[in-house]
């Protein structure tokens, strides 16, 4: 059978989910994923055994501390080739939200006062707030603007805002209210043109793939490890040879240790070394669906992606479908998902009923959603969306069923 004949096996995913079997969250129908996503058994198992067996501190002579600190490397290697990146340009701390602190505060080392930083009102918060709070110490920060009627990011406008004094540009790779995948490789291409940096937001785009990192050509790239079906913990690369050239964020005698300079009291041992779960999940996967097993990890991560992305299209899209014949509702980005072009994460409001009144009737048919500005609160102003009460979101990955997306169709329509 060919691999673009080959569907996910979705009995066989929900198998790996211990929450499908719970009863406490097995009677919801989850749509809250961009929030933070189920995790597989092989990541629970990795948590429980460090917790019982080597919690200590790792790295000592004795043997469970050798484990531990072998397991902590090991999570570390692992994730380098999930996402083909060397293993020391790969920092995991407590989120993103602190690896871009941390990254905007050691950048400020490398720039001078006056430098030019280009955000977006597309992204999520933890993506641009650390970047705008050096305007205080002089950086001019400049907005690449969505359009206000598509909502996307328009490549002519960014070429607009590009100056010789344009020093690092964040962007996101996929908005998480929008939903549309934005050409980061082109767009690191533009800014690498200018002879600036580049930080892409992977947190809403991870979940849906992996990057190749190398492939585009980034220079930061950061995404939340409990989106991708993992603890609480954000991940950050950098390239090598920039993080070579920023100030140490850690304690001094770390000094030159990179990439510890950028991880400040280092990561959390149990939730790092849990991470090798989610490789065996994803490995396991490709062993359930394919039967060349003499290839490399990144290899099987790019066929799992591919898998992944034709089921999440085929899942989506009736909603998509759906949603976009509404008169009374406006959803928010792209209408249809082809080739990679957008997430399964679907925002939406309606004309007549607030996003809170609508989450709750959802919540009372035991379809697990919420509305809010989900941190892209300058994303919906832009949009002329009211940030308190927010947009409904639904959204998916790949453990989700076309059963899900039934179940949310006739909701909509019995309920409005």
């Amino acid at each position: 059978m060919s691999v673009k004949n080959i569907s996910l096996d979705t009995d066989y995913v929900k198998a790996q989910f211990p929450a499908f079997q719970d009863p406490l969250s097995s009677k919801w129908t989850f749509f809250e994923n961009a929030g933070g996503s189920y995790v597989p058994k092989n990541v629970i198992n990795h948590l429980n055994t460090f917790m019982t067996s080597t919690k200590v501190q790792p790295y000592a002579d004795f043997d469970i501390s050798k484990i531990a600190g072998e397991n902590m490397d090991k999570a570390t290697n692992l994730f380098a080739e999930i996402i083909n990146a060397d293993k020391d340009e790969i920092i995991v701390s407590a989120s993103t939200t602190l690896n871009m602190y941390v990254l905007s505060n050691a950048i400020k080392g490398i720039l001078s006062p006056g430098d030019e930083i280009i955000v977006t009102n597309q992204d999520h918060e933890a993506n641009i707030g650390a970047w705008r709070r050096l305007e205080k110490d002089g950086y001019v920060i400049k907005e690449w603007k969505l359009n206000p009627i598509n909502a996307e990011l328009e490549i002519d406008s960014l070429k607009k805002l590009l100056t010789s004094k344009t020093k690092l540009v964040a962007v996101t790779h996929c908005s998480n209210i929008v939903g549309s995948v934005n050409n980061l490789k082109l767009i690191s291409k533009i800014v690498h043109d200018h002879n600036a940096f580049i930080v892409g937001d992977g947190v809403s785009y991870a979940p849906h793939g992996f990057p190749d990192v190398k492939d585009l050509d980034i220079d930061f790239y950061t995404f939340s490890l409990y989106k991708t079906f993992g603890p609480h913990l954000g991940l950050l690369y950098g390239k090598k040879s920039i993080l070579n050239k920023l100030p140490n964020q850690n304690h001094q005698f770390l000094e030159g240790e990179v990439p510890y300079t950028l991880n400040p009291g280092g990561p959390n041992h149990e939730e790092l070394s849990c991470l090798i779960g989610i490789h065996e999940y994803f490995d396991n996967l490709y062993n359930h669906h394919f039967a060349n097993k003499d290839i490399s990890i990144r290899n099987k991560i790019e066929q799992v992606n591919n898998l992944i992305a034709k089921h999440e299209e085929i899942i989506a899209n009736p909603l998509l479908d759906y949603l976009d014949t509404r008169k009374d509702i406006r959803l928010i980005g792209k209408n249809k998902i082809k080739n990679k072009n957008r997430a399964p994460t679907v925002a939406f409001i309606f004309d007549n009923k607030s996003s809170k009144e609508v989450s709750n009737e959802l919540i009372k048919r035991g379809i697990a959603t919420r509305n809010d500005n989900f941190y892209a609160w300058r994303c919906l102003k832009a949009l002329g969306i009211d940030t308190v009460d927010g947009v409904i979101r639904i959204s998916m990955v790949h453990y989700n069923t076309s059963e899900d997306v039934n179940k949310l169709i006739y909701a909509l329509k019995e309920i409005y």
